[in-house]
């Protein structure tokens, strides 16, 4: 029991802070890892710069909203959030014109490729360097970024699916939510069921959790959506009174894919 304790906490700690996608009705959270990882590709998108760490959470001083439906265990309530980051900067460039690249190149990958609500980034310039070159990821934060073992492993395996590891609700749901278009596989990168389902009596209800990763050319905050509607429509049926659901996405492709003007409203 402790040694499977320990791995969990190890897991969470890997997969760092649950961030918000969208607005408080949205129901949809994205681990820290995956959203780095994204923001780490928009950045080696400019020439000579070096990410050396990159982190996300609350911005102080900000008002958070009470998400619509129950979050996930320890994940951040809807609100602003704050990019922190340090990198390295090439010396053919003014500083202040690469910091400014580098910044706005976080903020709009944030919003457009994932649909984390940033405000503000913090950058750190730890060291210049000579040639310009592309963007790259220095070996400290590839590490920061790499995905777990958990998570590698499953790439090159079959998805999980209700029909292999869950059986009953859990594995019904776990078919309707694979079917979604976006959805790559189902994970259980934080050591726990890649979906879950809780039946309670005061007041009678039922609330969904699924842990997701996101196919190359989606949108993670589009794809959550449709994976709530189609979960809480397929639970409906037989659900002791209102479903709610909650997504949890736990990779994402990081493509440029960006929301539509015109997006559907969200699932409760």
């Amino acid at each position: 029991m402790t040694e499977a304790w320990t791995q969990a906490v190890r897991r969470q700690l890997y997969q760092g802070r649950l961030l918000a996608l969208g607005g408080p009705d949205d129901g949809t959270w994205i681990t820290e890892q995956a959203a780095a990882r994204a923001l780490g590709h928009a950045a080696a998108e400019i020439p000579g710069v070096r990410l050396e760490s990159l982190r996300i959470g609350s911005a102080p001083l900000q008002p958070v909203s009470e998400p619509a439906v129950r979050p996930p265990a320890g994940a951040l309530p809807p609100g602003p959030l704050r990019i922190e980051a340090a990198f390295t900067a090439p010396l053919a460039q003014p500083l202040p014109e690469t910091a400014d690249q580098l910044r706005s190149a976080l903020l709009n990958a944030a919003a457009e490729r994932l649909g984390l609500a940033t405000v503000k980034a913090d950058l750190r310039v730890t060291d210049l360097h000579e040639g310009p070159g592309t963007g790259v990821t220095s070996p400290t934060a590839a590490t920061a970024m790499r995905p777990t073992p958990e998570v590698a492993a499953a790439r090159s395996s079959p998805p999980v699916t209700g029909t292999v590891v869950m059986r009953g609700h859990a594995g019904e749901l776990a078919e309707v939510a694979t079917g979604v278009p976006g959805v790559a596989r189902l994970t259980a990168a934080l050591g726990s069921r890649p979906v879950r389902v809780e039946d309670h009596d005061d007041p009678p209800g039922r609330h969904i959790e699924v842990h997701l990763a996101v196919a190359p050319g989606h949108h993670p905050l589009q794809v959550a959506r449709a994976v709530r509607a189609a979960v809480a429509d397929a639970a409906t049926r037989d659900a002791p009174g209102p479903v709610t659901a909650a997504v949890l996405v736990t990779e994402t492709s990081a493509g440029r894919r960006t929301l539509p003007d015109t997006v559907m409203s969200a699932p409760q």
